[in-house]
C-alpha cells in the first residue's frame, strides 16, 4: 500500500502547455499522478477536445490562448482561478486568496509564466524562477555557453553569422552535423522547419541557414555524436527552494522515435552514477529549482556523458520516476510548494515506461529482441507503467488511439498525394536522384 504523502488538496493545478501537440503523453500523465492523489487538476492545453481531456482526473479544460504572449497566458489563468472559484465556492473557503499551484510542460509555457511570475504570486504557486535563468539552459546556444564555462561535456557547437561562414563551420566539425535553432518555440507552426536536423552537405547548411529570418533565432551546428543503443540517458529531478534535489532518477532509452535519435519510445529507471553527478553539480552551479529534464549521450571514444538537452519542466516521460510509494516529480513540487514536506524518493530500478503509439513505431521499423530482465546497471524487477493506458482511467488511451490513426492516415494520403504530384510533374527520361532528408538527431522528449 503506498505511503500518504500529507497533500494539501485545498490547492488545486493548472497544466500549462502552449504548443499544438495532442499526443503529448506528459499532460496525461502530470493530471494522473495529481489527481490520483486527490489534487484537482485543470488544463491549458490545444483544445478542449484533445484525448487528455478525456481523462477522469482532470476537472477542467481551456483551449490555449491564440498565442504565446506571457500577458494573455497570465490573464487567462487569472480567469480560470475565478472561474473555478465561483463554480464550486464550497470547496474554496478562502475564495479568491485560494492560490491555485500552476506546472508548465513545454519550454515556453515555463518561459512565460517566469517572466510574469512576481505578478503572479501570490495567487499562484510557481518555483522561484527568472526568464533569464531559464533561458540560461532552455535557449540551445546558452546551453552550449554555460556547459563550456562550467566544463561539462557538451558536443562541439558552432554558431555561424553567414551561409558561408555555416558551410566552412560544418566542414570542420565533420559532416554529417546537426542543425538546432537555438530557441526552437520561436519556430513558426506549419513552415517547414524542425527544432532538429542531420545535415549532410555543405549545400544543405546554406539552405537552412537561408531560413535563419523566418525561424526567429539563431541556427547553432553541433558535432554529431554517434547514436547507438544504450548510449541516450536522461535526468529527471526536482530542486526544492532551499536548492535540495529530493526526488531524481537517471534513465535509459531502450527505444526512441525517430529511432536512435528522438524521443523516448521505451525508458527503463537504471542507475547512472556519472549522469546523476553531472546533472546535480549543474543545477547547484546554476541555481535552478523546480523540475527538469536533462538529455546525454555516451561518446564511447572518451567514456563521456555530454549533456544535450536540459528542459526547464517535466519531461514527457517522467512518471518512469514513480518511486513505490507514488512520488515523482510532479508530486514532489507540489508538496514542497504547499509547505509539506518532501518524502525520501526511493529508487525503483527496472521500472520501465512505455509510450505505445511511439514504441510501436519504433518496433516497425527496428525490430530488435528487447533487453532480458535484470540485465545492465541498475537492473532490478520490472513493473511497467504506460503512457496512455491505465486500467482506472482508459477514456484518454481509446481517444488517443482513434486521433493517432487519424494522424497515421492523413499522413499516408499526403505522402501518396506528394507522390503523384512529384511524378506528373517529372519530365520523361531518367529520374534525377532523391534530395538527401533531413532527420531529427540528438532530439529530446517535449
Amino acid at each position: 500500500m503506498p505511503r500518504r504523502q500529507g497533500f494539501d488538496i485545498r490547492v488545486p493545478t493548472v497544466l500549462v502547455r502552449l504548443d499544438r501537440n495532442p499526443f503529448h503523453h506528459g499532460t496525461l500523465g502530470a493530471a494522473r499522478s495529481l489527481g490520483r492523489a486527490g489534487i484537482p487538476v485543470h488544463a491549458v492545453i490545444e483544445s478542449s477536445t484533445s484525448p487528455v481531456a478525456r481523462s477522469r482526473y482532470l476537472h477542467s479544460a481551456r483551449s490555449r490562448p491564440g498565442t504565446a504572449c506571457p500577458a494573455e497566458l497570465a490573464a487567462l489563468l487569472h480567469r480560470l482561478a475565478d472561474e473555478v472559484t465561483e463554480e464550486s465556492p464550497g470547496a474554496f473557503p478562502d475564495g479568491p486568496s485560494t492560490p491555485f499551484l500552476v506546472l508548465p510542460l513545454d519550454d515556453v509555457s515555463a518561459l512565460a509564466l517566469a517572466r510574469r511570475r512576481p505578478e503572479l504570486t501570490p495567487r499562484f504557486l510557481l518555483p522561484e524562477q527568472t526568464e533569464e535563468q531559464l533561458l540560461r539552459v532552455a535557449d540551445k546556444a546558452a546551453l552550449a555557453e554555460t556547459c563550456a564555462a562550467l566544463g561539462l561535456p557538451h558536443p562541439r557547437t558552432e554558431l555561424p553569422t553567414g551561409a558561408d561562414e555555416a558551410a566552412a563551420m560544418a566542414w570542420s566539425l565533420g559532416l554529417p552535423v546537426v542543425a538546432k535553432w537555438s530557441r526552437p518555440w520561436l519556430l513558426p507552426a506549419g513552415g517547414g522547419l524542425r527544432s532538429t536536423s542531420i545535415l549532410r552537405s555543405p549545400a544543405e547548411v546554406r539552405e537552412l541557414y537561408a531560413r535563419t529570418p523566418e525561424a526567429g533565432s539563431r541556427l547553432l551546428l553541433q558535432e554529431l555524436l554517434p547514436p547507438g543503443r544504450d548510449l541516450d540517458w536522461f535526468f529527471h529531478g526536482y530542486v526544492d527552494g532551499r536548492g535540495r534535489c529530493t526526488a531524481a532518477g537517471t534513465g535509459r532509452k531502450e527505444r526512441s522515435w525517430p529511432d536512435g535519435a528522438g524521443l523516448t519510445a521505451v525508458g527503463r529507471w537504471a542507475a547512472n552514477p556519472a549522469v546523476d553527478r553531472s546533472a546535480r553539480e549543474l543545477l547547484d552551479a546554476i541555481g535552478y529549482r523546480g523540475v527538469c529534464d536533462l538529455d546525454f549521450r555516451l561518446d564511447r571514444s572518451t567514456g563521456a556523458y555530454h549533456l544535450l538537452d536540459f528542459n526547464p519542466r517535466p519531461g514527457a516521460q517522467f512518471r518512469l520516476f514513480a518511486d513505490p510509494d507514488g512520488l515523482d516529480v510532479v508530486r514532489a513540487l507540489h508538496l514542497d510548494l504547499t509547505g509539506r514536506p518532501v518524502p525520501p524518493h526511493s529508487p525503483a530500478y527496472g521500472r520501465r515506461f512505455v509510450v505505445e503509439n511511439y514504441a510501436a513505431l519504433s518496433l516497425l521499423t527496428s525490430p530488435r529482441p528487447r533487453p532480458a530482465a535484470g540485465t545492465g546497471p541498475g537492473a532490478g524487477p520490472r513493473r511497467t507503467e504506460f503512457a496512455w493506458f491505465a486500467a482506472d482511467d482508459p477514456a484518454p488511451a481509446l481517444a488517443m488511439g482513434r486521433a493517432w490513426l487519424a494522424h497515421l492516415l492523413r499522413r499516408a494520403v499526403a505522402a501518396v498525394r506528394g507522390l503523384l504530384g512529384s511524378r506528373r510533374a517529372d519530365p520523361p527520361g531518367p529520374s534525377a536522384a532523391p534530395p538527401a532528408r533531413s532527420s531529427s538527431n540528438q532530439l529530446t522528449p517535449r
